[in-house]
């Protein structure tokens, strides 16, 4: 559910959705979400100082924590 939430999010933001990759990797306490997006779209996915990053990050965790886990969100080169 977490990594369509997140999909769903970037894929809005974005110019080439169809290049948005996000790999999810899940132990018992945590979640680890991998995104990579297409050239020229990181950008829009970071934010001016990392705003809108820190945004998706902040619905993540809400998404996450009703579970007690913990989301991370790295986006990759």
């Amino acid at each position: 559910m977490e990594k369509e939430l997140v999909e769903y999010i970037v894929k809005s933001l974005v110019d080439k959705p169809e290049e948005v990759q996000i790999e999810e990797k899940e132990d018992d306490r945590s979640i680890v979400l991998e995104l990579r997006v297409g050239e020229g779209d990181i950008g829009k996915v970071i934010g001016k100082q990392g705003r809108i990053a820190k945004a998706i990050r902040t619905i993540l965790s809400a998404s996450v924590t009703k579970n007690g886990k913990h989301a991370v969100l790295e986006i990759l080169d």
